[in-house]
């Protein structure tokens, strides 16, 4: 290592929770570490990664406003070029700068510049793909990285490295510390209740927000079943405003909790029974952490279909139940629901296959090998 005290990291990804919190997931444990001086990280200051990293202030957050590459060749593509080449000096500007021991990407377009910014400079690289179909990101970089990690086994096959681990998604400390009964207490819900969370990811999703409107009053008037509906950030007041016309009393039920986001997932993840959810990578592997059966519902409109992959394997596993977003309506979820809220058995065991595909450990090992390639 050189003269310096400690270890200087580089770490990036952003647009989705899906490539951010499994970078927040190991930065909470490199900041525990006595090796470590200094971190930054680097994302498009318009995304959520700048609005999740104001809750670390000692890491310094380094600006690249980057955005995904157009599917279609033309002008916008012509000028994602230019911002790509602009993302790239920048990066470069970045490394010389601050002088990184070594550089921890997870993918997506905005760990692009500085992935690729570590052929020119020599730092080592190291990536984590989080889904069941790398992306293009990944597949680019894996050939050069020093150590790829993936957080699902048939992964290993999918990319060019000689130096690939199967190490889970990383899943944030707060994960590992609550259970179910501590999570109810603070919902304020009964333990002698079935409970159902119902998550559309940090953006919230449109059908399935419409299919749970539909069918929120019987669940929780008549089938005496409490609800936990995150609506999206996004979608929140036109959900409110569609349950209004359909439960005008909402509000004043205490089997019902309807917020646009939870900052602790961990909580609501914890209390539920079973999950209706979006098939993102990491929602998957939170969903795995709390030994939670679920429904997913794959958005349609993912990059490399990655979504439908990754529910598939759960399926396969017996964790979960599937159905097309296209299929997603208020009869065919609440038959879903019933299918496993009547059954303990059918429950016990989805649990029990949830939690047998659980990685506690994942980024542990992933700050092991990444301080492993560290530049001397």
């Amino acid at each position: 290592m050189s003269d310096k005290k400690g270890i200087t990291y580089f770490l990036s990804g952003g647009g989705t929770g899906g490539h951010i919190y499994p970078v927040i997931s190991v930065l909470e444990r490199i900041l525990k570490d006595d090796e470590t001086e200094k971190v930054y990280y680097i994302g498009n200051p318009k995304n959520l990664e700048a609005e999740i990293l104001k809750q670390f202030p000692s890491v310094k957050f380094l600006p690249v406003n980057f955005q995904g590459m157009p599917r279609k060749f033309g002008f916008k593509f012509i000028k994602w070029l230019c911002h790509l080449e602009i993302s790239l000096w920048r990066a470069l500007y970045y490394t010389f700068k601050y002088k990184p021991d070594v550089v921890f990407t997870t993918g997506g377009y905005v760990s692009a510049p500085i992935a690729f910014s570590t052929l020119l400079t020599k730092v080592p690289l190291m990536i984590h793909d989080c889904d069941a179909q790398p992306g293009l990101v990944s597949k680019t970089v894996a050939p050069f990285a020093k150590i790829v990690s993936v957080a699902f086994e048939d992964s290993v096959n999918l990319l060019d490295s000689k130096n690939i681990h199967f190490n889970g998604n990383p899943v944030r400390e707060a994960f590992l510390k609550v259970n179910k009964e501590e999570a109810l207490k603070e919902l304020n819900f009964t333990p002698s209740k079935k409970t159902v969370l119902v998550m559309g990811g940090s953006q919230g999703a449109k059908t399935i927000n419409s299919a749970v409107v539909s069918i929120a009053k019987a669940l929780v008037e008549e089938k005496n079943v409490q609800l936990i509906f995150q609506t999206g950030k996004k979608n929140f007041e036109e959900v409110v405003s569609e349950l209004k016309k359909v439960f005008p009393k909402f509000e004043e039920n205490k089997n019902l909790i309807v917020r646009p986001y939870f900052d602790n997932m961990f909580i609501p993840l914890s209390a539920a029974d079973v999950v209706i959810s979006r098939a993102g990578s990491v929602s998957l592997s939170e969903i795995c952490l709390s030994n939670s059966p679920s429904i997913l519902i794959p958005y349609p409109h993912a990059a490399q279909d990655h979504q439908r992959k990754n529910a598939k394997k759960m399926v396969e596993k017996g964790a979960a139940l599937y159905l097309e977003d296209d299929d997603c309506k208020g009869e065919n979820l609440d038959n879903l629901l019933e299918e496993l809220l009547l059954s303990e058995e059918r429950l016990a065991e989805m649990s029990q296959a949830a939690s047998k595909l659980a990685k506690r450990d994942g980024a542990e090992r992933i700050l092991e090998q990444l301080k492993s390639i560290v530049r001397k």
